[in-house]
C-alpha cells in the first residue's frame, strides 16, 4: 500500500499534472467570466438592436413543440467569443515565446586551413572536369 501511494504521490507532483489542474481552474473561472460578459453586456446590447427584445426567450413553435432558438443562440455567441479570446491568448502567449530575431552573422574571413581546403577542392573539381 505504501509504494502506490509513494506512485500517486510522485504521479500527482509531476509538473503536467499540476498544469492541467491549475488550467482546469482557471479556465472554469475564464468560462463564467466570459459568459458573463455575453449574458450581461453583449446579449443586453444585441436586445437593443432588435427593439430592446431579449433573445434568450425566442422560441419557435411547431405544433405542440417549442424550439427554444434563443437559448440557442446564446450557446452560440458564448462559444464564439470564448473560441475568439483563447485564440487571442494562445496568440499573445505565442508571441511571447517566438525567439527574437537573429542577427545575421557576419563570417569573418577564412582562416589558413579554410583557404587550404577551398583551394584543395577546386583543383579536385578541376581535375574532375
Amino acid at each position: 500500500m505504501k509504494k502506490f501511494l509513494r506512485e500517486f504521490k510522485d504521479f500527482a507532483a509531476k509538473g503536467n499534472v499540476l498544469d492541467l489542474a491549475v488550467a482546469v481552474i482557471i479556465g472554469g473561472a475564464f468560462g463564467k467570466i466570459v459568459s458573463s460578459l455575453v449574458a450581461d453586456i453583449i446579449t443586453p446590447a444585441l436586445g437593443l438592436i432588435y427593439g430592446g427584445r431579449d433573445f434568450r426567450t425566442w422560441k419557435l413553435s411547431l405544433g405542440a413543440a417549442e424550439i427554444g432558438i434563443g437559448a440557442f443562440l446564446q450557446n452560440l455567441l458564448d462559444f464564439l467569443i470564448i473560441a475568439l479570446v483563447i485564440f487571442l491568448l494562445v496568440k499573445a502567449v505565442a508571441a511571447l515565446k517566438r525567439p527574437a530575431a537573429a542577427t545575421p552573422v557576419v563570417s569573418a574571413a577564412p582562416n589558413k586551413e579554410q583557404e587550404l581546403l577551398s583551394e584543395i577542392r577546386d583543383i579536385l573539381k578541376s581535375k574532375q572536369a
